[in-house]
């Protein structure tokens, strides 16, 4: 029962990813980008909390 929720949930995504694709473009990019930058930013962090480490937490 869980499996086939988590099918039709994926689906679900699937569709409405796509229905934003081909309906609005210029805001799908919007999104894309987003996502990468914040994607950016969260390896930026990751990359100064090791250098922190790194530096004895100094």
């Amino acid at each position: 029962m869980a499996v086939t929720a988590k099918k039709i949930a994926v689906y679900v995504i699937v569709v409405f990813v796509l229905y934003v694709i081909i309906t609005d473009p210029a805001r799908a990019a919007d999104y894309v980008q987003i996502g990468f930058e914040g994607i950016s930013d969260a390896a930026k962090a990751i990359g100064d909390f090791m250098t922190w480490v790194a530096n004895g937490g100094k």
